[in-house]
């Protein structure tokens, strides 16, 4: 199971979130490929190393028709670049965002992250978060950061986040709202319950849409656990050179075994008692399932599965059964409940046996590959291709999936380089 840590220098935006991302790893050609597909603008997302006081990493800007050569980076100068822009409201975001280009999961975040600048926004304000009018925000590059953010942490297979504490800067800042305190009232009401700290910086190190995606993600996902082995780290760098410090955020992607986290429903490889969750469907939108099936994922359940069965009357319907952790079940209900128009959801205890399991990344004709491979009392027993990585490199090829997936199972373990 994947994780990140976010651990901040020169303080965290969409950029500089999503140039991490991908010196983890994460396609940028990929993610661009998507988000065109569904936002107005003929979007580009260049990036180019960078490097400051001895780190090396990559820095990312979104582009869009509108803007040119001249324009300033996002982090630079907040709320310059987005003269033309419109103004968004989250009722015309959350359309966008319901394009086919996106993954069920992705969409969920994306809009999770503007629901909560809506409700921020909204209470500074006064005004209902559908009333909400995003400047800055609103503007195809940062609705491309958030979008490529959170399509990043899929195609990274990430299960969750955690961020360690955010450099603030002083004085004030000018926003489309005119001159505000350094940070800004709607980045500090973000941030509320992650950690701070106070620099002699004099400029704004977190951006709102930075606040947005690391409060949403700690939010929406899993806890890390308390140990896990580095698999890589990356550096996303910002565009304006500060005084004392980096303009860095680095993020270190953590391989961590199940055992590890029991409180988000994880368990160990043996002996583990788990429930499951069981309901009858037979009145419910199949397309409601596919979605849901997503969402129970990511909120901690270890598996979900949907079954076909003949019901009383001759009815067709389906079993929606879910494996959990017994700290997860109740979640798990409330997600079921709401999502669905089942009266009840029945559940009982398991017992579950596990392989040991790593990830490693073997190399193919199409690219890198990661294999989940499992093992038992030292034996490696099961070596399985990752499907979004064969997916996404079959996409590239233009090739099938099952073309590089054989690939995979052939292919020999390399050593990736931590940077």
């Amino acid at each position: 199971m994947r994780f990140i840590r976010f651990d901040s220098v020169g303080g965290a935006s969409g950029d500089m979130l999503l140039g991490a991302l991908a010196a983890l790893g994460a396609d940028l050609q990929d993610i661009e490929h998507t988000v065109r597909k569904f936002l107005p603008d003929n979007v580009r997302i260049v990036s180019e190393p960078a490097a400051d006081r001895g780190l090396h990493g990559i820095r990312v800007k979104v582009r869009c028709a509108h803007q040119h050569d001249h324009d300033h980076w996002p982090d630079a100068h907040p709320g310059h670049g987005h003269h033309h822009a419109p103004h968004r409201t989250l009722k015309e975001i959350a359309r966008l965002l319901k394009s086919p280009a996106l993954d069920a999961e992705t969409r969920r975040l994306a809009l999770a992250v503007f629901t909560r600048l809506a409700a921020v926004e909204g209470k500074i304000h006064g005004k209902k978060p559908g009333e909400v009018h995003f400047h800055e925000v609103g503007a195809t590059d940062s609705i491309a950061d958030i979008v490529g953010c959170c399509l990043a942490l899929r195609l990274l297979g990430v299960a969750g986040i955690g961020v360690g504490p955010l450099p603030c800067g002083t004085g004030s800042i000018q926003c489309a709202h005119g001159v505000m305190p350094n940070p800004a009232p709607a980045t500090l009401a973000l941030l509320a319950g992650l950690e701070v700290c106070q620099t002699d910086e004099p400029f704004e190190l977190v951006t709102p849409t930075g606040a947005a995606l690391l409060a949403t993600w700690c939010a929406e996902l899993r806890t890390p656990p308390t140990s896990g082995r580095v698999a890589c780290t990356g550096f996303g760098f910002g565009r304006r050179e500060l005084h004392n410090r980096a303009n860095v955020l680095r993020a270190t992607l953590l391989e961590g075994e199940e055992k590890c986290d029991r409180s988000n429903g994880a368990v160990g490889t043996s002996g583990s008692s788990l429930l499951v969750l069981e309901t009858n469907l037979d009145d419910c939108n199949p397309q409601w399932i596919g979605e849901l099936i997503a969402r129970l994922l990511a909120r901690g359940a270890l598996d979900v599965w949907a079954q076909p069965v003949t019901m009383k009357k001759g009815r067709p319907g389906i079993v929606l059964g879910v494996l959990a952790a017994p700290e997860a079940a109740e979640t798990l209900r409330e997600e079921i409940f709401r999502a669905t128009t089942t009266f009840g959801i029945r559940s009982y205890a398991v017992a579950r046996e596990m392989l040991e399991r790593r990830f490693e990344t073997v190399s193919t004709p199409f690219g890198p590959v990661r294999v989940k491979v499992g093992s038992r009392a030292g034996q490696v027993l099961v070596r399985t291709p990752e499907f979004e990585d064969c997916a996404r490199q079959a996409r590239r090829h233009d090739v099938a999936p099952r073309q590089v997936y054989e690939a995979a199972v052939r292919g020999k373990s390399v050593k990736k380089p931590v940077s």
